[in-house]
């Protein structure tokens, strides 16, 4: 997607994607991930979802990356905390304590910039994208994260139904991205109550996790 697609539904509120409670699949499905408290955990193209206060409420440090600084700064107004502001590389960099969202373009950040990643949490960010563009996203995101377990979820349906956002991402696309790096899991795959954009669809809920 262009950028300005992105900075465009924000500015106009357009936020439908937007949930008002933290994922189920994340509160029951975290926990596969067997992480350590104090674990830091990569939220890409977060936008200002609620799953990042569950994250911190449970004891993790959280990074993040988003394009929209609209969403960044709802995130942290949300969250009742002033961030600090700096720019690093082609980024702005919000920080507080335990959590650090990276406010620009994904494909800008590096390792060296991002830091220590213990799992990915990716609810959002692989159907968020064309599918001309999600060969690149996974390959840099498994380089700039060092490949640590992620907990993946994603959307299947007829894609010929409607246009994305939220793209479907089939299973055997998943393997394609992931599986030369990863073990795959499917945790669980349910039928969305009441479709997506009212056509049926599936929700499907990933471990991956290093040979």
């Amino acid at each position: 997607m262009e950028p300005n697609f992105w900075h465009q539904r924000w500015s106009k509120n357009e936020i439908a994607f937007h949930g008002y409670e933290a994922n189920p699949f994340l509160v029951e499905y975290f926990k596969e991930l067997n992480l350590n408290e104090r674990s830091r955990v990569f939220v890409p193209l977060c936008g200002k979802t609620l799953d990042i206060p569950w994250l911190l409420s449970k004891g993790y440090r959280v990074a993040g990356a988003e394009l929209s600084k609209i969403a960044v700064e709802q995130l942290f107004a949300e969250l009742g905390v002033e961030p600090k502001i700096e720019k690093t590389g082609e980024l702005d960099l919000y920080s507080a304590e335990d959590i650090d969202i990276f406010a620009g373009d994904i494909f800008q950040l590096s390792s060296p910039i991002l830091g220590q990643v213990d799992a990915i949490y990716d609810r959002a960010a692989l159907v968020a994208l064309p599918e001309e563009m999600r060969t690149r996203y996974t390959n840099h995101l498994m380089e700039i994260t060092g490949k640590p377990p992620q907990l993946l979820i994603c959307y299947e349906y007829d894609q010929s139904l409607m246009d994305g956002p939220p793209f479907s991402v089939q299973d055997e696309e998943v393997r394609r991205h992931y599986s030369n790096q990863y073990k795959l899991n499917l945790l669980t795959s349910k039928e969305v109550t009441g479709g997506l954009k009212k056509y049926p669809a599936k929700e499907n809920i990933w471990l991956l996790q290093r040979d």
